[in-house]
């Protein structure tokens, strides 16, 4: 089997090396790069799976290296930061990325969350279900490829967001708490989820509906969560 390649974009060395050295314990395949620019040029070149990507950096920083990588591929993105506030690791989200790691952080944590999202990554490229296909009034959820279509348009999605997206049309009706999203789709115990899961909620809002702030499909019930309406 191909090794999984994590590119990982830092502009301290010794951090880049840090971390190489625990995903190539893991079998994992490793890139280096020092900022943005040399980011999206490694990109260019090699199947990268996934990518560690500091915020603050020279040259190209990582929030709008996020933006350039998300106007063509979807592949998970992990933030690195050394800003804790929640209003950071919003705007890390929201700009697509799918989690976020205060520094500093035990290597063993980013560990974790890279093989979590490594997981949901290839299984949507690989997992088939009985039930293929799930519509819902002109929006198509496709299992075997692994997309969502509106109106015959294919919505480019994040895999986090495919993911929720997949939760709630596979239920369509039912209510989800914000914990009950979280742990589903992140595989982990909820903890100060509500800003996270809101990120991305309003992020699939804007891919899918025509008036993201009277939605038409993904609806919220004050107090309790979210529903994909029926």
């Amino acid at each position: 089997m191909t090794k999984l390649t994590v590119l990982v974009t830092d502009d301290d060395q010794d951090i880049r090396d840090g971390i190489e050295i625990y995903l190539k314990n893991e079998g994992y395949h490793v890139i280096k790069a020092a900022d943005g620019v040399e980011a999206l040029e490694k990109l260019e070149n090699n199947e990268v799976h996934l990518i560690i990507l500091d915020i603050m950096m020279p040259n190209m920083d990582g929030i709008t290296a996020t933006f350039k990588i998300r106007a063509e591929r979807n592949i998970p993105i992990i933030m690195l930061s050394a800003k804790a506030e929640d209003g950071d690791k919003i705007h890390g989200l929201s700009v697509g990325a799918d989690d976020y790691v205060t520094k500093p952080f035990h290597p063993l944590e980013l560990l974790a969350r890279v093989k979590s999202q490594l997981r949901r990554y290839v299984q949507l490229g690989t997992y088939h279900d009985e039930a293929a296909k799930v519509e819902i009034d002109g929006l198509l959820l496709d299992e075997d490829a692994k997309e969502v279509v509106l109106e015959g348009e294919p919505v480019r999605l994040t895999p986090i967001e495919y993911k929720i997206t997949e939760l709630l049309m596979k239920n369509a009706g039912r209510v989800f708490s914000i914990r009950e999203i979280y742990e589903r789709v992140w595989n982990e115990e909820a903890y100060n989820a509500e800003n996270i899961v809101a990120v991305h909620i309003r992020k699939i809002r804007e891919k899918i509906e025509a008036d993201p702030k009277n939605p038409r499909y993904l609806k919220v019930v004050w107090g309790v969560g979210y529903k994909m309406e029926k």
